[in-house]
């Protein structure tokens, strides 16, 4: 189906993941599913690669042969209803429960991350503690069990950067900004800035940051960012689009219009070119976490 002026493939994308996911835990091959469903094996491949928007119906019919649980069901329901939008900014909390994370799945498929932080550790960067702070201040009235929770998805999202097979490149940009503000005290941010130098070692990870001193750049403009991009096919096509995704306050933004992800690209190769280098950096985060001593 073609998309509209400003829609977004994502939401189709992410939902083929996740029925994909479903259907093959179950142990189904996709010839054995489509004949459950009493559809095409063409029609099948459309939806797990996101070819074709969905009816909530039809996504109803599919967690049912895959003995999908009813929560993880109402998730994707509301996830199809955005399959048909036609906007560029989705608040997904209206019709998706809370806590049912979209962007983890772009996270694991992608094959290049190139993020840019005004504020924060990005999270796959984050120390329990740290994350911890962050989940409490954003989620105020959520019970301690909750917070918990969120904070174990954050942890496990992590271990992609260590996964033996296909961990991906993870180019940081960060503000000098979110190396002095001293979230949760002396003793969290001690821990956390060790831990950036430590991961900072991984072959796939590099962490540069941007001084102070270097004035106005793109970052300042564009607050916080990430271009994801994706594994290529044999012939060297991309298997799905660049898409630029920013966490915002009421929703996330996912931007995969060419003359979009050239824009952000454009900012990251500013902000990465006036970052100091990536030993600079290092020596910058030892001595900013040398400051904040042992709390």
């Amino acid at each position: 189906m073609p998309e509209g002026p400003t829609g977004s493939t994502v939401p189709r994308r992410q939902l083929g993941r996740y029925l994909r996911d479903l259907r093959n835990r179950s142990r189904l091959t996709v010839r054995a599913a489509a004949r459950q469903l009493e559809w095409s094996e063409a029609k099948m491949w459309r939806i797990e690669t996101g070819q074709t928007s969905l009816r909530s119906l039809d996504v109803e019919a599919m967690c049912k042969v895959y003995g999908a649980p009813a929560e993880l069901t109402e998730a994707l329901m509301g996830l199809a209803k955005e399959t048909k939008a036609r906007g560029w900014w989705h608040a997904y909390g209206d019709v998706i429960p809370e806590g049912f994370d979209l962007f983890i799945g772009l996270e694991e498929a992608a094959s290049k991350i190139a993020w840019y932080e005004s504020e924060l550790v990005p999270g796959l960067l984050q120390t329990d503690d740290y994350s911890r702070v962050v989940m409490r201040a954003h989620n105020p009235h959520e019970v301690d069990e909750e917070i918990e929770r969120r904070v174990h998805l954050r942890s496990n999202r992590q271990v992609l950067l260590t996964r033996v097979t296909d961990a991906p490149v993870f180019d940081v940009a960060l503000n000098e900004a979110v190396l002095r503000r001293p979230i949760g005290g002396d003793k969290v941010m001690a821990a956390q800035l060790a831990h950036l130098l430590e991961m900072g070692d991984l072959p796939n990870v590099t962490i540069k940051v941007v001084p102070f001193s270097a004035g106005l750049h793109l970052g300042v403009l564009s607050g916080s960012f990430g271009i994801l991009r994706f594994p290529l096919n044999g012939d060297g096509s991309e298997t799905e689009p660049p898409t630029v995704y920013a966490d915002g306050f009421t929703g996330d933004l996912y931007l995969d219009k060419p003359n979009e992800v050239e824009r952000y690209d454009a900012a990251f190769t500013n902000i990465w070119e006036t970052a100091l280098s990536e030993q600079a950096s290092k020596l910058l985060i030892s001595e900013v976490a040398g400051s904040y001593g042992h709390g």
